[in-house]
């Protein structure tokens, strides 16, 4: 189980291919500050420009950082010297990119193919990769914070861990699960205070003040499966579905969300003890229970799953529907032993509210520590 789990349809052009990645400061120091976590923003938004991946949720904590990325594969064509050009600029120094800009004029002007295509290689490799997506992010934080704090050496721990997430719920309610990082932390009681976060900066404004990029992330981290793109002007939409995953629908007044909550279970379970009186039958209070269980607010059970550590989602290798874990287990049944048949696991302890929802690759044992 050490390698690390990829998506067999990595190369598909409809499905959705979705990780959660986070990554450690060594020794899980308290170092990324405001001053950091901005610029940790910034290099993360420099990458998706120029990978073709887009960042879909993410949250940077004073100590560790989470990414919903989605990796696309690289168009059929490849890309062409202007969308090359472009993608540089996302990354690059415009000096820097001028230069190759040149070399490839110049090599189409001596219709020098074989030389335009080696200058496109020299950087398309990192294009459209999980791994060099983390790794150059992660490489460029680094060199920042080095130089910023004058020390040497490597800012966060040997390896990135990854799961992968299937496009749907599942991919929902990890962004979810994200963006409630500094609530779990006790950092703020509203996720929109917390300003380096997808739902932050989605209501906030990142840097330039407006958000956009935020709000295309998580519009698609909540309808892929729907056929919705990078669309900001479905957010309207997406935000009142996604607020009550976060526990924010009936506006943080929490005390009002229990009584809610109590005063259903109380009518439910009347109406079933009433009906029950009418048959002249003995109530059956275990079944009345397991009704009100099934039916009660099932989002509010869902907000209140998330508002807990569910190691799942960090070290699950797959998350997802039945289906989906099993057509990934299947593409890799070498990895596991002889015995083992399939690949979905009922989730336990805080994840059980998402019983009959997800599943995941591992059976983890809930007090184990990361």
């Amino acid at each position: 189980m050490s390698k690390r789990f990829l998506s067999p349809w990595k190369d598909s052009r409809v499905k959705p291919v979705i990780y959660h990645c986070i990554s450690r400061v060594v020794d899980r120091n308290f170092v990324l500050g405001d001053e950091e976590r901005e610029q940790f923003r910034m290099i993360m938004r420099m990458m998706e420009n120029f990978s073709g991946c887009r960042v879909l949720a993410y949250c940077v904590m004073s100590n560790h950082v989470h990414v919903l990325l989605e990796v696309p594969p690289m168009p059929v064509r490849g890309l062409t010297d202007e969308a090359l050009l472009k993608r540089l600029r996302g990354l690059y120094s415009e000096a820097v990119v001028e230069v190759i800009e040149a070399e490839l004029i110049d090599a189409r002007k001596k219709n020098l193919d074989v030389v335009a295509a080696a200058i496109h290689a020299r950087y398309t490799y990192r294009m459209h990769s999980l791994s060099e997506f983390m790794r150059t992010l992660m490489q460029r934080m680094t060199r920042w914070f080095n130089r910023v704090h004058q020390r040497s050496g490597t800012l966060w721990e040997e390896r990135f861990k990854s799961v992968i997430v299937e496009s749907g719920i599942a991919a929902r309610i990890m962004a979810a699960y994200i963006d409630l990082n500094p609530v779990r932390a006790g950092m703020v009681k509203d996720p929109a205070e917390y300003r380096w976060s997808s739902y932050g900066e989605a209501v906030g404004g990142g840097a330039k003040g407006n958000g956009k990029k935020a709000r295309e992330g998580l519009v698609r981290a909540c309808m892929s499966h729907n056929g919705a793109g990078f669309e900001a002007e479905k957010w309207k939409e997406v935000a009142r579905v996604y607020r009550k995953l976060l526990g924010l629908a009936i506006e943080r007044k929490a005390g009002r969300a229990k009584e809610m909550v109590e005063t259903t279970k109380a009518k439910r379970l009347s109406a079933v003890t009433a009906a029950a009186m009418r048959k002249r039958a003995k109530p059956d209070v275990n079944a009345a229970k397991q009704n009100d269980n099934d039916t009660v607010f099932p989002e509010m059970k869902m907000a209140e799953m998330l508002g807990r550590r569910i190691r799942y989602f960090s070290a699950g290798a797959v998350i997802g529907s039945k289906l989906f874990v099993n057509e990934t287990f299947a593409s890799a049944k070498e990895r596991f032993g002889a015995r083992r048949k399939d690949g979905a696991r009922v989730m336990k302890g805080n994840a059980q509210a998402a019983r009959g929802q997800l599943w995941s690759m591992r059976d983890l044992r809930e007090s184990f520590k990361l």
